[in-house]
């Protein structure tokens, strides 16, 4: 009888106080329970290890398979490099996959830069299990679809694996295979302190199709209202969980996606507080009121631009119009809205930048600090190719190697500002943003102690405790 292989799942450092519950990781190791392979997680967003401490777990424990999966990003790209470092120095090194959108669009790169043996590409729910049942057969990896591999000296790209359609047919994340007692401590911008917290997908995919995103999987597949809210009730009696994060690209992806999603809640009784990812397209009166009701409290829209001319050229598919009428929309519905500006984009220059900060200034209600990032250009992007067309690029090493340092600089120009111009004003508009913030914290801080001691409001529980 053929013994089940050995997997080891990495969820990397973030180096943060609580990291996010890696949900990604948590839908494979769920398909590979599923097909029965032994899988264990290897927690150094939890527990912060050193990369020394992988490769000598790895010499003390035996695994045929070990899986990491990232996003697109520095940091991560950095942070992949040395887990891949560590999985090298190991005595009996396993065999090394690594996924997500990070490595997807540019596979080759990645496998060049790293010790893996396979790219997974895209959605890897099929393609993992695929992937380990060839491996344990012995046969040939190029028979796998979506995936890209070494074959000595030579890396091999296989055809694309079609997205799975029936994502409901996906079994819920291996959630008892992580310690949820540290990911539900969490707090997105409206929980509250004694929330727990829970990140969950109601859907993948986006049927926009902005110039910097870097999403592989096109086109939106809705999860079923009856199976979303299975998951929640699960969550809730395993785990206390009070809070749901929708961690989907766009949860308002139709207004009757988000209609029949609330009515289904409210239905159920299900009681929860919830945000989501939104489209200001969708946020009509009736929509948001059918929301608050359903128990949301926060939507993150993308707004990215206050300039008609730069959401054409990033084919937003909106405009200021009516996103001035959505945010109020939005507000008038008890709702707090997430504002994310971004600068940089084709077309962007001084004048743009700073409709957008007039825009954040006006909608500061100082519970949220709002500052404004460059765009980023990531591999797999329609800016990306862009870029590399224009000579602004160079291709995918020249973006992770040089131009991409940090997620709040400046990777590659398409304004006309020069570098120090672009970074000055970027200076110049965060600092205005960041001032109106803490002004408005400072002067509830105040607000709250003249409520303790003038008016002995005893239900605030000291400022040590904020």
């Amino acid at each position: 009888m053929q013994t089940s292989l050995r997997v080891l799942l990495v969820a990397y450092d973030n180096e943060m106080v609580i990291n996010f519950f890696p949900q990604g990781l948590a839908y494979i190791a769920a398909v590979l329970v599923e097909n029965g392979y032994d899988v264990e997680i290897y927690n150094q967003d939890k527990f912060h290890y050193p990369y020394e401490h992988l490769t000598e777990y790895l010499n003390k424990n035996k695994y045929d398979v070990v899986g990491v999966s990232i996003i697109g990003g520095y940091y991560q790209y950095k942070t992949l490099l040395k887990i891949s470092e560590a999985i090298g120095r190991s005595k009996n090194k396993p065999f090394y996959i690594i996924g997500g959108h990070g490595p997807s669009p540019e596979p080759e790169f990645f496998l060049s830069k790293t010790e893996a043996d396979a790219v997974v590409m895209g959605e890897g729910e099929i393609t993992v299990v695929e992937l380990l049942q060839t491996i344990q057969n012995g046969k040939s990896l190029a028979t796998v679809k979506g995936i890209a591999f070494k074959n000595e000296e030579k890396v091999v790209v296989n055809k694309k694996r079609p997205l799975i359609k029936d994502i409901d047919s996906i079994p819920f994340p291996a959630f008892k295979l992580f310690p949820m007692d540290y990911y539900r401590l969490r707090r997105p911008p409206y929980a509250r302190k004694t929330d727990f917290v829970m990140r969950i997908l109601s859907g993948r995919g986006c049927p926009f199709q902005c110039n910097f995103c870097y999403r592989m999987d096109k086109g939106h597949r809705p999860r079923n209202s009856d199976s979303i809210i299975e998951e929640i009730q699960l969550l809730k009696k395993d785990y206390r969980i009070t809070y749901i994060s929708f961690t989907d690209d766009l949860l308002m992806s139709s207004m009757e996606r988000v209609i029949g999603l609330c009515e289904a809640f409210i239905e159920s009784s299900i009681n929860i507080r919830w945000d989501c990812n939104g489209r200001l397209n969708f946020a009509k009166p009736e929509v948001l009121q059918l929301m608050k009701e359903a128990g949301c409290v926060f939507i993150n829209y993308g707004i990215e631009a206050m300039d008609n001319q730069v959401l054409k050229n990033m084919r937003k598919g909106l405009t200021t119009n009516l996103i001035f009428k959505g945010v109020r929309e939005t507000l008038d519905a008890g709702i707090s809205p997430g504002l994310n500006i971004i600068f940089g984009n084709i077309g962007d220059n001084r004048e743009t930048l700073n409709k957008g900060v007039e825009f954040l200034l006006k909608y500061d209600d100082g519970t949220q600090l709002r500052t404004i990032r460059p765009v980023t250009p990531y591999p797999g992007s329609p800016l990306y190719y862009y870029a590399i067309e224009k000579g602004l690029l160079k291709d995918c090493e020249d973006f992770y190697e040089n131009k991409h340092v940090n997620s709040d600089l400046l990777t590659v120009n398409f304004t006309d500002l020069n570098d120090e111009e672009f970074h000055l004003s970027l200076y110049e508009a965060n600092k205005k943003l960041l001032a109106n913030y803490y002004q408005k914290k400072l002067a509830n801080s105040i607000d709250e102690c003249k409520k303790l001691y003038v008016e002995r409001d005893t239900s605030f529980r000291g400022f040590r405790q904020v």
